[in-house]
C-alpha cells in the first residue's frame, strides 16, 4: 500500500516538474517583471555612452576631447602619396598610386558620374547640365591640354580641397574612390585624344578592314 502510494506522489512530482520547466520555457506570454539575470554585470557594465551624462567629470559630459596627437586606430595615414597624393617633398605624385583595374575604373566612373557629371559633363568636356542655368563660372574643360599635361596628384588634390567655384568633396569621397576618379578621368581624356598606336594589335586590323 504504502509502495503505490510513494509511486503516486513520485509520478504526481515528475508530472508537476515537467510542468513547470515547460512553462519556464514558455516566452511567448508578456511580462511586466524584468527578466531574471544570475550574471547581471554583463547587462549593466559601467561605461560611457555618446552624448551620455558623467558624474565623474566635472563638465558632466562622456565624451572627451583626445589627447593631442592621437590617431584612431586605422587613421594614421602615413602614407602621404596615397592620402595627400604628394611626395615627402610636398610635390604633387606623377602617376596613380592604386594599380589601375576594369574594376578601379567603373568605380571611378560611377562615382565621376554622381558628384563630377553635373559640372563637367559626361565625357568630361565641361558641358554638365548645370550650364544649362547661367552659372557664371563656366565648368573645367577636362581634356584642355594643361590638364593632359597635369601630374594624377593635381585631380587628387582638388577633388580632395577644392579649387575656386567647386567644392571640396573630402568628406563624400573615400580617399581609394578619389584616385579611381583620377584614372577614369585619364580615361576620358584618353578615349577623346586616343590614337590608332594606342588602340591593341589585334583592334588594329580589324579597323583596318573597315
Amino acid at each position: 500500500m504504502k509502495s503505490a502510494l510513494l509511486q503516486q506522489q513520485t509520478k504526481f512530482l515528475i508530472a508537476a516538474l515537467s510542468l513547470a520547466i515547460l512553462a519556464g520555457c514558455y516566452r511567448g506570454q508578456p511580462s511586466s517583471k524584468p527578466p531574471i539575470h544570475l550574471n547581471p554585470n554583463m547587462d549593466t557594465q559601467e561605461k560611457y555612452k555618446p552624448m551620455g551624462e558623467s558624474k565623474f567629470y566635472e563638465d558632466h559630459l562622456d565624451m572627451r576631447t583626445p589627447p593631442e596627437g592621437t590617431v584612431a586606430r586605422g587613421e594614421l595615414r602615413a602614407d602621404k602619396i596615397l592620402y595627400e597624393g604628394k611626395n615627402p617633398d610636398g610635390s604633387l605624385v606623377l602617376t596613380n598610386p592604386l594599380p589601375v583595374s576594369t574594376a578601379l575604373l567603373k568605380t571611378g566612373q560611377e562615382r565621376f558620374n554622381i558628384y563630377c557629371s553635373p559640372c563637367h559633363g559626361g565625357a568630361g568636356d565641361g558641358k554638365g547640365i548645370m550650364t544649362k542655368y547661367r552659372y557664371p563660372v563656366p565648368p573645367t574643360n577636362l581634356h584642355d591640354q594643361r590638364l593632359i599635361d597635369s601630374p594624377d596628384g593635381h585631380f587628387f588634390d582638388v577633388i580632395t580641397h577644392g579649387i575656386r567655384n567647386m567644392p571640396l568633396y573630402a568628406h563624400q569621397i573615400p580617399v581609394e574612390t578619389r584616385w579611381a576618379i583620377v584614372a577614369y578621368v585619364r580615361a576620358l581624356q584618353l578615349s577623346q585624344n586616343a590614337s590608332l598606336a594606342d588602340v591593341p594589335k589585334d583592334v588594329q586590323a580589324q579597323l583596318g578592314k573597315k
